[in-house]
């Protein structure tokens, strides 16, 4: 590996670690603070720290991927996420951070859950917290594979080696700093990322000689790379239901718990329109430029006659077109999309852990200090868990994990918004949706049924019939009872002070 590319590898660890000390220094020593960060993020820190857990590996090498093989038609799954957080700022986020507060306090999603519907069976904090554990120390672990990988292709370390260096850094900074070095270290790790994408597509296309000649070099390629309607990988027409699924993935942001507890931390409601303008702005320019990444990298790529996976294109790039430095920069883009949501998916299953499981059953009476160190102690034991599980690199995990935004979409989504907007949704309306949404995503991966000789899966994206009957179940079983004493006054005082801030 290149000396320029080492140095630059190596400030950006140092940065990561040095914000997990700050962040430890400025965190209040009590749960709230170490889970929510006391509820003081700022607007910018909030938008891009949603942004970079969001997107992940996914924004770097997943989707210029797709863009390379398969042309704009790729991009529909872009047009649904941008479409899907927009959604998210405007309907979840205002109505979320306060009615957490109004609910006791709540400081995760199933603790909300619970506390909403005044569940004294604590059957909706026991399974949505049995949810989030599972999905998300398969999620974690899927990283931690992701990074492993990533030193073991471009930095020449071993397998094994990078998955330790990977989950090492990230637990550092998180098992001191909590939710602000988390999130603080996603805001620098969100401008990484933009500006990578803004430079690596803009360098490719004056490599090519501009944008009409990149333009020509593809449609020598394969006229079908421009054509929306139009699968470039197979020449066939994408059918409605295909363009559906793709666009279908916006509606996973309702229910993802590492994104909405961003909106739960923020300062203030009145600080949310500033942080939806940044936080979108980032995302379209960010999406953008991993489509052109993909796409003009293709015709980079053919033209000088070579062939690479075409997930590894942004990788590719990075190190044939820029000086060490600026590559180990680059380098560092795809570890901080990676971090990023290792750190968020850690510290959103250590505070479950701690609040769902060790003070709701175990220590009741626990002290915020005790409650801090369980935080802690989970983050190490899912870190470990992790990378115990990474060590099978050709585990099923990732398949698993490749589903589990549609999980979390269908069974916390319309759970999510309908108690944020029905007055009247009852404890078992919440519980029928969840389970129905969870259940009906599995059913429609695993069954053995086939339409058009295509797998249920191929032929829909589980999200969409999974959204569907999660919202179905609970308008139903809301018409059907009633909700439980003081939880329509509740709603009625979150909806006075949810106007008194407009």
């Amino acid at each position: 590996m290149a000396t320029g590319t080492i140095i630059s590898l190596g400030l950006y660890f140092i940065v990561m670690l040095g914000i997990g000390l700050f962040a430890y220094r400025q965190t209040d020593t009590n749960v709230e603070g170490y889970m929510l960060g006391g509820r003081q993020l700022g607007p910018a820190v909030t938008a891009l720290s949603a942004g970079a857990s969001d997107m992940s590996g996914w924004m770097l090498m997943g989707l210029p991927g797709a863009m390379y093989v398969s042309g704009l038609s790729a991009g529909w799954i872009a047009v649904g996420l941008t479409l899907g957080a927009l959604a998210n700022y405007m309907l979840v986020a205002p109505r979320l951070r306060v009615y957490t507060e109004v609910a006791n306090n709540s400081i995760t999603l199933p603790d909300y859950f619970e506390n909403r519907f005044a569940d004294n069976s604590r059957m909706l904090r026991v399974i949505a917290s049995v949810v989030i554990v599972i999905f998300f120390t398969l999620y974690t672990s899927s990283g931690v594979v992701a990074g492993g990988k990533l030193f073991e292709t471009s930095f020449g370390l071993s397998y094994v080696t990078g998955l330790y260096v990977t989950a090492g850094v990230v637990v550092a900074y998180t098992l001191v700093g909590g939710f602000m070095a988390v999130s603080m270290t996603d805001f620098v790790q969100g401008c990484i990322m933009f500006v990578s994408l803004v430079m690596v597509p803009a360098v490719v296309i004056a490599d090519l000689g501009g944008i009409g000649a990149s333009i020509d070099a593809l449609d020598n390629i394969n006229p079908a790379l421009f054509d929306a309607f139009m699968d470039a990988s197979t020449n066939e027409a994408i059918t409605f239901i295909g363009i559906v699924s793709l666009m279908s993935w916006g509606l996973g942001y309702f229910g993802q718990p590492h994104i909405i507890v961003r909106f739960m931390a923020i300062r203030s409601v009145d600080d949310i329109p500033t942080a939806r303008n940044i936080g979108m702005s980032w995302m379209i320019v960010s999406i953008i430029g991993a489509l052109m990444t993909g796409l003009f990298g293709l015709a980079y790529v053919t033209g000088n006659g070579n062939s690479i996976d075409p997930e590894t294109v942004f990788i590719y790039l990075s190190q044939i077109l820029f000086h060490p430095l600026i590559g180990g920069f680059l380098l560092a883009a795809i570890l901080a999309a990676i971090m990023s949501t290792i750190s968020s998916q850690l510290l959103v299953t250590s505070s479950s852990l701690t609040s769902d499981f060790y003070q709701a059953f175990l220590r009741k009476d626990a002290t915020d200090k005790e409650l801090v160190i369980a935080g802690r102690i989970s983050v190490i034991v899912v870190a470990l868990v992790a990378i115990f599980l990474a060590y099978d690199r050709d585990s099923t995990i990732l398949t698993l994990v490749s589903n589990a935004w549609a999980g979390f979409g269908a069974a916390f989504g319309p759970l999510v918004l309908f108690s944020l907007f029905k007055r009247e949704m009852t404890r078992r309306a919440a519980l029928g949706g969840m389970i129905v949404g969870a259940v009906t995503v599995l059913l429609w991966i695993y069954l053995p049924i086939t339409i058009g000789g295509q797998a249920l899966g191929d032929w829909m994206y589980e999200i969409v019939p999974g959204f569907i009957l999660s919202s179905l179940t609970i308008m139903i079983l809301s018409k059907s009872g009633t909700p439980r004493e003081g939880v329509v006054d509740t709603f009625d005082v979150f909806q006075q002070k949810l106007n008194a801030r407009k």
